[in-house]
């Protein structure tokens, strides 16, 4: 990526919205230390990111991109944690900074099915894959005197979330097999909105694949620069994935090895 472009590395971050009780100080601790656990040992390929990120708190509803059309390069996280909990705020901020990431951030990407469900399973993944890389950096360097634990909670956390996706993959019946479990559930899944139950079984094996080459996550970055974006099926999916890899030369490993996972190649 030219030097030219903005990177969401190290591109300003400011709070908004009502953090009620909360020290802002300790809620951009957690945004900023888990923007670099998220991205630590990634290359940022994409060629549209955001200049700014803006994170808001509020207090109904479920974390979003704010998908607003004002003409701003920001990128904008809505997050609804609750009061102080950190853990729930570096998981929704990670979630939603995948979708960023993902070049999911501008007014034009509206989540579309048939193959939202996939983007959806990405960015869980990363933000699984971010929280295990937090909670070992907090432990080892809490910002605050005497906040390690925290590190441990934010471990905890995760692997709650790991058990009770992994307890859904054993129902759906996809730890064996992921073909058969997608043939099975393609219709399903493709029909529901948002990380349904179905994308939320498959982030585990999604992270199993960045956790097998970390390097292959970049290829988030090279996500729907095409037209349609995620309203294409996934066969035409996956072959514009693999085509924007190479148009930004980033490793094609990742939606190639999803791609033979589900059998379509």
């Amino acid at each position: 990526m030219s030097s030219a472009h903005p990177s969401l590395l190290v591109a300003p971050i400011e709070l908004a919205g009502d953090w009620g009780h909360m020290i802002p100080d300790a809620a951009m601790h957690v945004v900023q230390r888990m923007r670099s656990a998220c991205f630590d040992g990634l290359r940022l390929v994409s060629d549209d990111q955001p200049d700014r990120l803006r994170v808001e708190e509020r207090t109904s509803g479920g974390p979003a991109i704010w998908l607003h059309p004002d003409g701003t390069t920001t990128g904008w996280i809505i997050v609804a944690i609750g009061e102080r909990d950190w853990s729930r705020l570096a998981y929704q901020f990670g979630h939603e900074l995948g979708h960023v990431t993902a070049n999911s951030w501008r007014p034009d990407a509206k989540p579309a099915p048939p193959s939202q469900w996939l983007e959806e399973a990405l960015v869980e993944a990363f933000s699984l894959r971010g929280l295990a890389l937090l909670a070992d950096s907090w432990s080892k360097d809490p910002p605050f005197k005497d906040d390690s634990g925290f590190g441990a909670a934010v471990a905890t956390y995760r692997q709650n979330i790991i058990e009770r996706y992994g307890k859904l993959a054993i129902e759906q019946g996809n730890p064996k097999d992921l073909r058969i479990w997608f043939k099975q559930h393609r219709a399903a899944m493709e029909a529901q909105p948002g990380l349904n139950a179905f994308a939320q079984a498959a982030s585990l094996s999604i992270l199993a694949e960045y956790e097998r080459n970390p390097a292959g996550v970049e290829a988030l970055g090279a996500l729907n620069r095409w037209e349609g974006r995620s309203a294409l099926s996934l066969e035409q999916y996956f072959e514009a994935w693999k085509a924007s890899c190479k148009d930004l030369k980033a490793s094609a490993e990742l939606p190639s090895q999803l791609e033979r996972s589900v059998g379509l190649s």
